[in-house]
């Protein structure tokens, strides 16, 4: 696909199968005759085909599927599509592309992963570029504040599209924009996909707060220095001129710390209550992000020396095995 002419006629194809890649599905259809879904597992296509709906996540959401074509072939869902939308979890961003043998450097390639790739430590735009050769013109990412579940409910949400040719952004969120999505464009590709890492840590830490006990009076100040601790960050690995109060910085970390649906304050809601890190994994059958992500931003800003006493104390917790009672304590010594 020439990414100049991405129209109406364009294909989309969604790799991964979970709630973020249902709810996705879900507004793709309001706008597009039919999409391309890629799912690993060939049995959990055959249930949807058969029930209508993903057995797994959001299985409120009904869906005509005679309008979705389905494979457990990657290869195939990308060579039918023009748009490649990315929603896995980033742990597995690697595991998800090692078959993969066509070219994405053709396509428009879109992340809604809210993560960094481990080991190498890059956003998924630089993950991309670097590793398979796709321009930086050509990358998208879907940012919040959103969530999943209430995109299922049809509650109001809002998207921001971030990419570095606005014109094309603007050309992709209009696959998204329905009823019950307004989106908006940005140019801050960088700035948006590290946000969405770093406020993932932020909401672990919240969870953590309100597991030891700590009331609203302390989430608000908890919160307030998690968004100055974001910008410290992105303003320092990538300085551009942003306003970190706008929805797709502060409203996405607002929505990731105190939503009910949040899966990271979930994760640290438990640690918080004494749970052990691997018991709450398994506890939660869902990948929370930050786990992941406080690891990489350690190892990133060992480099930059940025101030981030939140990702420090959420790092200490749970890779140190610190008892999160004495990190929290250390750490309101550092809010104000």
């Amino acid at each position: 696909m020439n990414q100049m002419h991405m129209d109406e006629t364009s294909t989309v194809g969604i790799i991964g199968s979970g709630s973020w890649a249902t709810a996705i599905a879900k507004m793709l259809l309001n706008n597009v005759p039919s999409i391309n879904w890629y799912f690993r597992n060939p049995i959990h296509i055959t249930e949807f085909k058969k029930k209508k709906h993903n057995p797994n996540y959001l299985s409120s959401v009904m869906f005509e599927t005679e309008n979705i074509f389905f494979s457990d072939d990657i290869n195939e869902i990308v060579k039918r599509s023009d748009i490649i939308i990315l929603a896995v979890p980033s742990a597995f961003i690697k595991s998800a592309l090692s078959d993969l043998t066509e070219p994405l450097n053709d396509k428009f390639i879109v992340s809604a992963i809210k993560g960094l790739v481990p080991q190498v430590n890059l956003i998924i735009g630089q993950y991309l570029h670097k590793f398979y050769n796709v321009p930086t013109d050509s990358i998208g990412v879907i940012s919040g504040p959103c969530h999943a579940e209430e995109v299922a409910l049809e509650r109001l949400s809002y998207l921001t599209i971030a990419c570095q040719d606005i014109k094309l952004g603007r050309k992709f969120a209009s696959f998204l924009d329905c009823s019950y999505i307004m989106t908006s464009v940005t140019d801050d590709i960088y700035g948006t996909e590290y946000s969405a890492v770093l406020k993932n840590i932020m909401a672990v830490a919240s969870g953590i707060c309100h597991g030891l006990g700590y009331g609203d009076n302390f989430q608000a100040v908890l919160i307030s220095n998690g968004i100055q601790e974001i910008k410290r960050f992105v303003d320092t690995v990538h300085p551009i001129t942003r306003d970190i109060k706008s929805s797709a910085y502060l409203g996405d970390l607002l929505v990731t710390a105190y939503s009910q649906f949040s899966r990271n304050r979930m994760f640290g809601t438990m640690v918080g209550k004494g749970y052990s890190v691997k018991y709450a994994q398994m506890e939660m059958l869902m990948i929370a992000e930050g786990y992941y992500a406080v690891k990489s931003i350690k190892e990133i800003n060992d480099k930059y020396k940025v101030n981030m006493p939140i990702c420090e104390a959420v790092y200490n917790i749970i890779y140190e095995k610190i008892s999160p009672a004495i990190e929290v304590r250390l750490l309101t010594e550092h809010l104000r």
